[in-house]
């Protein structure tokens, strides 16, 4: 009804008499339905996205559920409240019209206002054309002054801010900080409202431009969020690069796009209650859309998932080097998605979070010791007190050591006949800094057990068999052996003649 009034009062349409609770009739009635327009015109609050658009109204007064306050003005007597009532038209049934308590007190208001309107600094081809309901010359100031407004803003702010922030002239330094975009945005829209406050222009136009205030209120207010956010993981970014903790960089940026999400949802939302549409349909709507989404996108949420909790749980860290699978490699980076591996073969292989999630992984760079384990092979003709030497001189050389660590079990010991060699279990952890020491020291020791052996007058077992054949003469047995390199060996000379 306000909006049908309002329209019929700027074209000067006769039907703008018929919202008027009134017995007046013909020019006397036109001409008070004239005088409301332009009080309400002029002095009406751009707050129409506030008036209820129900049928039966608001029903803010229950005791009055027939009549509804559209609005407040100003006036030289006080606050003269804009009163509007349902009235039954007969077969036309109930409709709503402005309250003779209000068209009452419109003729006082009207000799108030004053009837200077700044249409007449307007070319007639800018006033007369309308956009939604808003005059071209509006859009054009918008298109101007935004943009003039902001990088004005910027200019000034290069030379107000070294000033504010104490700095000298002449002292070199990088360009002068820029004023943040946020700040500009509310620099105009408070530009907008004093001059709403100082210049009489029409009620839709005001309520456009009060309309671009809140947007740009709204904007700036989700712009400083987003780049408080971003200030935000940045220093995280720099605290946790300081302490090694590279690999939680990828969930602080999962974290900061979930708060950005937030924020820009949450302006979208207070945005639609400004301009009067129920967000509750657009939530429900997005619970529906994150359930398909997540239902299509369940093998991504599983890897974001195993991601987090790969990094929460400290389980691989970047520099690892690993064992997955039969890979062996170097962590070279932990994304939110996928783990990237550098091999021994210097290839990049891309791992899925929800994969390593679910495996076993053996992570070889943070052991504290080494194990030194072996078993050393000694031939059948050994005899019983060199394997007693070669044992005794094993523990007394691991147990003078450097490296040995002599907190754990130390073992040099005689523990099978193999089938091919007399087998000794050497036993012990090595005290190395890292994989390359831990191999330099195995080598050495490795080298030291040889010269055990070669001392005790033992030697080293082959793989081999004996093969015994029997003697055409006198049934001696010709001991030839066959080795590793297919090579025959005989143990005891053969007569002349005989069998070879």
């Amino acid at each position: 009804m306000v909006l049908a009034f309002m329209n019929a009062g700027r074209a000067h349409d006769a039907r703008a008499a018929l919202y008027l609770n009134t017995t007046l009739r013909g020019p006397a009635a036109d001409e008070l339905a004239h005088k409301l327009f332009v009080v309400l015109n002029s002095r009406l609050p751009a707050r129409l996205q506030e008036v209820s658009d129900r049928p039966e109204g608001s029903l803010a007064n229950p005791l009055a559920p027939n009549t509804d306050i559209v609005g407040t003005i100003t006036t030289d007597s006080g606050m003269l409240d804009i009163v509007v009532e349902r009235v039954n038209r007969g077969t036309l049934g109930p409709v709503w019209l402005f309250s003779r308590e209000t068209l009452a007190a419109v003729p006082g208001v009207y000799d108030e206002v004053d009837l200077t309107s700044i249409d007449r600094f307007i070319p007639e081809f800018l006033a007369k054309p309308r956009i939604l309901g808003v005059r071209l010359a509006a859009w054009l100031a918008l298109g101007l002054l935004l943009p003039v407004s902001y990088r004005v803003t910027g200019l000034l702010g290069r030379l107000i801010l070294p000033l504010l922030l104490g700095r000298r002239r002449h002292r070199p330094a990088a360009a002068p900080p820029a004023v943040p975009g946020p700040v500009r945005l509310l620099a105009f829209a408070l530009l907008v409202q004093w001059l709403l406050d100082v210049i009489a222009i029409p009620l839709l136009e005001r309520q456009f431009w009060s309309g671009i205030v809140m947007i740009l209120v709204i904007v700036a207010v989700a712009w400083t969020l987003l780049l408080l956010n971003e200030a935000v993981e940045r220093s995280f970014h720099h605290r946790l690069h300081r302490g090694g903790r590279d690999e939680i960089t990828a969930m602080l940026r999962l974290v900061r796009r979930l708060a950005d999400a937030l924020v820009l949802a949450a302006a979208g939302f207070v945005m639609l209650h400004y301009l009067g549409v129920d967000p509750t349909a657009a939530m429900a709507g997005l619970g529906i859309g994150g359930i398909a989404v997540a239902l299509a996108a369940q093998k991504t949420l599983e890897n974001v998932v195993g991601g987090v909790s790969i990094i929460v749980d400290h389980a691989v860290r970047v520099g690892d080097f690993l064992k997955l699978g039969d890979t062996l490699g170097t962590v070279d980076s932990i994304a939110l998605r996928s783990t990237r591996i550098r091999t021994l073969d210097r290839t990049i292989l891309s791992v899925p979070n929800g994969q390593i999630a679910n495996v076993n992984i053996e992570t070889l760079s943070v052991r504290d010791k080494f194990w030194f384990h072996h078993f050393v092979g000694l031939r059948y003709e050994t005899t019983s007190s060199q394997m007693r030497t070669i044992v005794d001189g094993l523990r007394t050389h691991l147990d003078g050591h450097s490296l040995v660590d002599h907190s754990e079990t130390i073992r040099a010991r005689f523990v099978r006949f193999g089938p091919f060699s007399l087998d000794v279990e050497v036993f012990a952890y090595l005290l190395a800094r890292d994989w390359d020491t831990f191999l330099e020291t195995q080598q050495q020791l490795l080298l030291d057990v040889m010269a055990i052996v070669e001392e005790a007058g033992a030697r080293l077992a082959l793989p081999s068999q004996t093969l015994h054949l029997a003697d055409a003469r006198d049934g001696a047995a010709a001991v030839p052996r066959i080795g590793a390199t297919r090579s025959i060996r005989v143990d005891a000379p053969h007569q002349a003649g005989g069998p070879a």
